[in-house]
């Protein structure tokens, strides 16, 4: 066994024991001498015996002083000093410096202390290195999601931008579909108005067409009935003729009778004339008549076809107006939709500005926990700190982008439900 292996209380026993054993051997010595001079008081040979007692007292008390010396040399070197070191150690661990290497000389109390001052320091840099790679972590991530959200503000306002564009669009195009609307409604009912009108003028052209009918029918019967006055006056005057005859042979008796006769010819020539003229003028009428019937006829086909055509008008612009209608209203949905958008991504713009401070927070808190940090001192300072730092960085950039992820998925979900 090594005296760095023998305990502290062990070695303060042994070194007592020593004083003990030195002590009562200088006093048993001194009895012995006593008790020889006190025997061999008469003799020649006292002196000398007194002295050499004396002598072997002084011996003895010098070896016990240096073995007290050694004694005092040997627990020093075993308690003050291991303690001294383990103080300057806890000294510059407390400084921040822990790339001081603690030796374990002994296996006592002190070695012990030192030990575990050795397994502090150790879980000190353990801890250091971990939480110098995790806030450098933390420090770039927050530098990335804070990146990241303000690049996401800055889409997010040019959407809010384009949004209300788009809105103050769809209110002017809104404007003017109820305007088109409106127009539509109102060429609706002139088309309904035009076709009410169209159906009573095809009504009167009808009525028309029907009493052109009657007049022709009528002009015809006059042409019938002329044409029988025409014969009579031909008969008439056939007889007046007959009865001239028939005065001239009975001579003076007859010629009264002849002047009657020639009066009655004479008037029957003129009937006859004048029938051949209204004849002429029933005949032209009856032409003009026939003339006016087929353009009556012609008009009365026009009439019909305008009637159908401003009836199909009137269909049409009715699904005009419904359709315009119907757009009408599905353009008010777009827009209650762009408002309910426009809100939503102010909304969003809002998260999006409350998490681009909530990492600039986190970014200062890191740099303040970087600080803190910076103080402890490492062995191999700038190898260990990248080491320790490079997978956390990598594992905080996977976790800032799922993150930036996740709150645009978020962002999508609260669109998609605003919608």
């Amino acid at each position: 066994m090594k005296i760095a292996d023998i305990k502290i209380g062990q070695r303060l026993t042994i070194a007592f024991s020593l004083t003990t054993l030195m002590l009562a051997v200088v006093v048993t010595i001194g009895a012995i001498g006593m008790r020889a001079t006190s025997t061999e008081h008469a003799s020649g040979t006292a002196a000398g015996i007194a002295s050499f007692y004396t002598t072997l007292m002084i011996a003895l008390g010098a070896a016990g002083g240096v073995m007290s010396l050694f004694t005092a040399w040997y627990i020093t070197r075993g308690i003050v000093g291991p303690i001294r070191h383990a103080v300057r150690v806890a000294r510059t661990v407390a400084g921040g410096d822990l790339s001081s290497n603690i030796e374990v000389r002994s296996r006592d109390e002190i070695g012990q202390l030192s030990a575990a001052l050795k397994d502090m320091n150790t879980s000190l840099i353990n801890i250091v290195s971990e939480v110098r790679g995790g806030t450098e972590a933390i420090g770039t991530a927050s530098a990335e999601i804070a990146a990241g959200n303000m690049d996401l503000s800055e889409r997010t306002e040019r959407q809010a931008g384009s949004l209300e564009e788009t809105a103050s669009s769809m209110e002017e195009l809104t404007s003017t579909v109820k305007q088109n609307a409106a127009n539509a409604n109102q060429a609706n009912q002139l088309a309904v108005s035009a076709s009410a009108v169209a159906g009573q003028g095809g009504a009167v052209v009808a009525q028309v067409v029907d009493t052109m009918a009657s007049i022709n029918a009528s002009a015809r019967k006059i042409v019938d009935i002329i044409a029988v006055i025409d014969g009579i006056a031909f008969q008439t005057n056939i007889l007046a003729l007959n009865a001239a005859v028939e005065a001239a042979r009975a001579g003076e008796q007859g010629r009264g009778f002849a002047v009657v006769a020639n009066e009655v010819r004479n008037l029957a020539q003129r009937s006859a004339a004048a029938a051949r003229e209204i004849k002429g003028l029933i005949g032209d009428s009856v032409d003009q008549v026939d003339a006016g019937a087929r353009l009556v006829d012609q008009a009365g086909v026009t009439m019909t076809e305008i009637v159908a055509s401003v009836r199909r008008f009137t269909d049409i612009m009715s699904d005009i107006a419904a359709a315009s209608q119907e757009q009408l209203s599905g353009i008010e949905h777009i827009n209650g939709a762009i408002a309910e958008m426009d809100q939503t991504t102010q909304q969003n713009a809002a998260l999006v500005e409350q998490a681009s401070a909530a990492a600039a927070t986190m970014r200062d808190q890191a740099a303040h926990l970087q600080a803190a940090v910076g103080v402890f001192k490492l062995s191999g300072d700038g190898v260990a700190r990248r080491s320790a730092s490079v997978k956390p960085i990598k594992s905080a950039r996977r976790g800032a982008a799922r993150s930036q992820k996740e709150s645009q998925q978020e962002f999508a979900e609260l669109a998609s439900s605003a919608r």
